[in-house]
């Protein structure tokens, strides 16, 4: 009961997700890290945008930091799903930008200034995959991942997404295989193959002062975004 009480006070932040809130007790948890994760294919930049997208509809600003795809790009593949990002823009509330993966050592620093530029109540970081693109020590690159983390943990007013990808055929859950550990969630994307079936599904690994669903749950991607199904099979 008293596990209930405190998970029941926790103030939550809408996915916008069409039947994922209802799995995680009504939201991410506000001014949390949450990672997206999962193979080329599955969703995860349109995941972060209709997180983003969300929040503006509500009245909420958001900032989203692309370090391989250019804001021009991202824009005008949203603009399928109907997200016009652009308006935002203008009104001040939305920044989509793109940040050299070669100078990830000042990632912190542009995260911060954008976050207050817009007082961010919404931030997505896609994707922390090209960190190794220019730091070639392992060690390193988890160093500077959890200077992140612990950086993002600072704006408690922002709920943030980190992106990042899982090398095909691996069992990992991330790139680096350090960001599931300095994050308060973790969600799977998968991209499932089954003759000439495809099929994608989310599985919520982790997620910190939540009970969670536990079940791996089908989605798909429409002319309106992702959209939750009901459990595909018990874990």
């Amino acid at each position: 009961m008293v596990r209930q009480l405190l998970y029941m006070s926790v103030k939550r932040i809408k996915t916008g997700i069409p039947g994922l809130d209802g799995l995680i007790e009504g939201g991410l948890v506000q001014g949390s890290v949450n990672m997206i994760t999962g193979s080329a294919g599955t969703g995860k930049t349109i995941f972060g945008a209709q997180f983003i997208w969300n929040g503006l509809q509500k009245g909420e600003t958001g900032v989203y930091i692309s370090l391989e795809e250019s804001p021009e790009d991202i824009k005008e593949d949203m603009k399928i799903f109907g997200w016009d990002f652009e308006k935002y823009e203008k009104k001040g509330l939305c920044k989509i930008i793109y940040h050299d993966p070669a100078q990830v050592n000042n990632l912190s620093t542009v995260m911060t200034e954008e976050i207050s530029n817009v007082d961010a109540n919404r931030l997505v970081i896609d994707s922390t995959s090209v960190f190794g693109l220019n730091i070639e020590n392992p060690s390193q690159i988890r160093r500077r991942l959890f200077g992140l983390a612990s950086a993002l943990k600072k704006h408690t007013d922002t709920t943030a997404i980190i992106i990042t990808e899982i090398p095909e055929d691996s069992k990992a859950l991330s790139r680096w295989g350090v960001e599931e550990f300095v994050v308060d969630s973790v969600l799977i994307l998968n991209y499932l193959g089954i003759g000439e079936e495809y099929s994608r599904s989310l599985m919520i690994r982790k997620m910190r002062r939540t009970d969670h669903g536990k079940d791996i749950y089908p989605f798909e991607i429409s002319n309106k975004g992702i959209s939750l199904g009901t459990p595909k099979m018990n874990l």
